[in-house]
This record gives structure tokens, sequence and C-alpha cells, in this order.
């Protein structure tokens, strides 16, 4: 079983059509959304901000989320996936979004809906992308628009799978 820990009385609120590995720990003031899945190792750590996941959220093995304290909270919208070994830390993610692997997204930062984050990118703190590109690097920059069926591969595609994944587990 997970490790659901309450923090200053406020125990994570998560949907039973969400799976969460047996090896995660999600602490404090957490929500997780419908379909979600939670995997090997992640950490949320919803103990100095509010974290809310939207609906079919994949956050991939050895992630962590959490925020700064006197910062904002860190939401993430529906649809979105997060690669292996990334932090999300205080920021603003949108809905369908792709979060490449070891990336590293810093508080403040928002992420509109249609992009993609290169593996290994760094979002610095404070930036506000654009919608519809893949951004890589350390720091994060544009590096090509995002076309549609590119949008629809990645982003959804790889959301959809995750859906199906979780459920080989919650059998």
């Amino acid at each position: 079983m997970a490790h659901i820990i309450a923090v200053n009385g406020v125990t994570p609120q998560i949907d039973s059509a969400a799976w969460v590995a047996e090896t995660a720990v999600v602490t404090g003031d957490v929500e997780i959304d419908a379909g979600c899945s939670i995997w090997f190792g992640v950490v949320i750590r919803g103990d100095v901000n509010k974290i809310r996941i939207g609906k079919n959220v994949n956050i991939q093995d050895l992630t962590m989320v959490h925020g700064t304290n006197g910062r904002g909270d860190t939401i993430i919208g529906n649809d979105v996936s997060i690669g292996h070994r990334a932090i999300i830390h205080g920021c603003q993610i949108r809905d369908k979004v792709l979060i490449g692997m070891g990336a590293i997204i810093l508080d403040d930062v928002i992420i509109p809906s249609n992009t993609i984050i290169a593996a290994g990118a760094t979002v610095t703190s404070g930036t506000v992308l654009e919608s519809g590109y893949i951004y890589a690097g350390t720091p994060a920059r544009k590096l090509k628009p995002l076309d549609a069926a590119k949008a629809n591969h990645y982003i959804s595609g790889t959301s959809l799978a995750y859906v199906e994944y979780k459920e080989w587990y919650r059998k």
C-alpha cells in the first residue's frame, strides 16, 4: 500500500479511480483526480502548499512534486504526462502537456496546454511559456512548433496509454 500521510491535520484526497504505487509517498494537502497513475518512487509533498492533480495524469517513476512555502500552489491539469525522474516545483501545468524525463519545472512557471517539455530541460522560475511548442535545454527555449499530429501522438497518446497501464496494476 502507498504511503499516504496526513500533515497538519490534512490528509491527501485520492479518487478511487486513481492508482498509486505501493512505493509512492503522498503527503498533506494533495488532491488526485480520477484516472491518474502515480508510479513507483514518486513523492508528492503537499506540506507547504496545495497540490492539485487533474484527471488522467500520469506521474512516472522517481518524480518529485513539491513547492516553496509562501509561493504558489502546484496545479497540474488534465491529460498530463510527467516523465521519469522529473521535478515539478510550485508551478502550473495546464491540460494536455508532456513533461519529458528528467525535466525540471521550477516555481511560478506556467506551462500552457498543448506543450511538450523535452527530456532534461529546465524551465526556470517565473517563466511563462507559449502554447504549441516543444521546449528544450537549460534554460528551456522554444525548439520548434508542435504540429497537431505530434501533439496527438505524444501528448494524448501517452496520457491514454498510462490510463491503460495503471489498470494492469489495479487487477
